[in-house]
């Protein structure tokens, strides 16, 4: 291996001649940008399209935030790296956690490796709860647009990030959150011209806005205009998704909800089994901790396979598979997962209890991942790769392979 090389999680990776930005859109449906581009709201995302690199990739099952993330930053799997969710159940104290803590992680990132290789580095996410997980064993800066105004040299490795990006703290639920990810992205290849920027925004316009209405519409053309200053500055762009965005409603809006803890109480009796709904997290207005994937922990003795088969049989589930089953499939650490894993339809999200999700705070009808049904994602590069095999499997964690290994 060259030393311009370096081997991270079984995969080589050239460093950078050019810098090189990773986006992470979330909640980024491929039909949002189509939509955006059709409507002349996407000028840049246009020609790159057309001259560029364009494909369709699948991401992660769970098809969250954290599991997506951390695989963009490894090149590898939830069974590599260990995050299988926002939210888990950690078997040896019997509690149910965040996976937000570094100590869940089981694998390094490109970007340590990266920065231990003497490259500089920056991370900038919108949601504090991803800082410290995609920071892991990076040397550099990496921050929060949730947190900026207490960015320190010691912790984020800078400060004064309101006074470079000329921003105030923007609200958790609203689309400048994300928009403050892109101008300080923007600010720091200027200032400070990283080798490597990683940049990640929220999903709170996704979950609000279908592909082509007014308000995605708008959120996208902000950022086309933040990726065109990062084209011009000299970058390789690669942008990806942590996941999709589907309606997830009845005929008459209402959010359509298998209460799977209910179901289970029912059959097992209070509190026999435990349902776990990894896409919880500190932030459930636009959600109400509803998606569709969960995963299930029995009692001693009971029969997975034939509750297995019960469950799928109820309306709405796509699929129920065993712990070694969804383990395989979909790639999962099966030490963080239940004796089962659900999985509902395009249109359905499961719930635990129906007492314990608040939906009031809902202000539109519900849309929601984690499901199958939002697995494929957008894979596009600023720079035309020759030779490429589009008819392949892609993986938004193939993301830093394209950019560092094929566009520079």
């Amino acid at each position: 291996m060259s030393p311009q090389e370096l081997e991270v999680n079984g995969r080589r990776y050239r460093t950078p001649s050019s810098p090189t930005v990773v986006v992470c859109v979330d909640g980024c449906e491929p039909d949002y940008l189509a939509q955006a581009t059709f409507a002349g709201h996407m000028p840049w995302m246009k020609r790159t399209l057309a001259q560029g690199t364009a494909l369709v990739a699948d991401c992660v099952v769970p098809t969250f935030t954290n599991p997506n993330n951390l695989s963009i930053v490894t090149g590898a799997p939830p069974s590599v790296h260990g995050i299988c969710g926002n939210y888990l159940y950690d078997s040896a104290s019997g509690t149910e956690v965040m996976m937000n803590d570094p100590k869940w992680l089981r694998a390094p990132t490109i970007l340590a490796a990266l920065s231990g290789a003497g490259r500089s580095c920056a991370v900038v996410t919108a949601k504090d709860k991803l800082r410290r997980l995609l920071g892991h064993g990076m040397q550099g800066i990496c921050f929060s647009s949730e947190k900026a105004d207490t960015a320190t040299v010691a912790e984020n490795g800078i400060d004064g990030v309101l006074g470079l990006v000329g921003m105030s703290v923007p609200d958790v639920y609203s689309a400048a959150l994300s928009e403050f990810v892109f101008a300080a992205g923007v600010q720091l290849m200027r200032t400070r011209r990283p080798d490597v920027l990683y940049l990640s925004t929220t999903d709170y316009i996704q979950h609000k806005h279908a592909p082509g209405d007014d308000g995605a519409n708008a959120f996208y053309a902000m950022m086309d205009g933040y990726l065109g200053q990062l084209d011009a500055l000299g970058c390789v762009i690669a942008l990806t998704a942590d996941h999709g965005m589907n309606a997830k409603v009845r005929m008459d809006a209402q959010p359509d909800v298998v209460y799977l803890q209910d179901v289970l109480d029912g059959w097992l009796g209070a509190a026999a089994a435990r349902v776990i709904l990894p896409i919880t997290d500190p932030y459930v207005v636009h959600h109400g901790a509803l998606g569709s994937f969960a995963t299930v922990y029995l009692p001693a003795g009971a029969d997975a396979v034939a509750l297995a088969a019960r469950i799928g049989a109820l309306r709405g589930i796509e699929c129920v598979l065993t712990r070694a089953q969804a383990a395989e499939r979909f790639e999962l650490p099966a030490d963080r997962i239940g004796d089962l894993v659900v999985v509902s339809e395009r249109s359905v999200v499961l719930g635990t209890a129906a007492a314990r999700h608040d939906l009031s705070a809902l202000e539109v009808p519900l849309r929601s991942h984690g499901g199958i049904s939002e697995q494929r994602v957008p894979l596009i590069l600023n720079r035309p790769i020759a030779g490429l095999d589009t008819q392949r499997r892609w993986r938004n964690f193939d993301a830093f392979d394209l950019a560092l290994n094929h566009a520079q």
